[in-house]
């Protein structure tokens, strides 16, 4: 290929593709273009079956074995291969260097990008998880109707229809416990 050893000539196309698909796949990944529904994005290790594989709720941005960490592994090799090549060492030296560079990258990205997943989070309220919050009255509650709380619940500040489990009026700025939970409303009694 353009006057070059195969070897080097390898090295060339091996760097440039996996390189250009690693820039390319990188940026789409983070201004939101990811490919999240790659047909070759698979898990090692999973226990479910091949049928069941895809999750509708991963982001599949990296697993284990990716399109990501194939174009890392393929960069990583023929950078390091050719560098090698280039240093007047033997061509099997070569080989065995830009495998292993690539596996060492292909390894940690596989690493970082499994310790980046950690940091999503749902993000959906459970009320249930509200019971034993304290906050304030936001809206008045009736003593048999419904106003709205102010509590922090999950790490989050939010309102919330609430009812209370007292036979009196909790007025705006009344400090409450939620008590329990009724479909979607709070039950709160009010802070001595």
């Amino acid at each position: 290929m353009f006057g070059l050893p195969i070897l080097e000539a390898v090295y060339w196309f091996f760097a440039i593709a996996g390189g250009t698909l690693f820039i390319l796949r990188t940026l789409m990944m983070f201004i939101g273009g990811g490919f999240s529904d790659d047909a070759l994005d698979v898990a090692l290790e999973s226990n479910e079956n091949v049928a069941d594989s895809h999750s509708a709720d991963g982001d599949a941005s990296f697993k284990l074995l990716s399109v990501q960490g194939l174009t890392a592994f393929f960069m990583m090799f023929g950078l390091v291969g050719l560098a090698l090549l280039n240093a007047s060492l033997p061509s099997l030296v070569s080989v065995l260097g830009g495998t292993v560079a690539g596996l060492i990258t292909f390894g940690a990205l596989s690493f970082i990008f499994s310790k980046m997943q950690l940091l999503q989070s749902e993000g959906t309220i459970q009320i249930k998880n509200s019971i034993g919050a304290e906050g304030n009255v936001y809206l008045k509650i009736p003593k048999n109707g419904t106003g709205q709380v102010q509590i922090v619940t999950q790490g989050a500040l939010k309102v919330f229809d609430a009812t209370s489990n007292s036979k009196q009026d909790l007025i705006t700025g009344d400090k409450i416990r939620v008590v329990g939970v009724d479909g979607n409303t709070l039950v709160v009694e009010k802070i001595k």
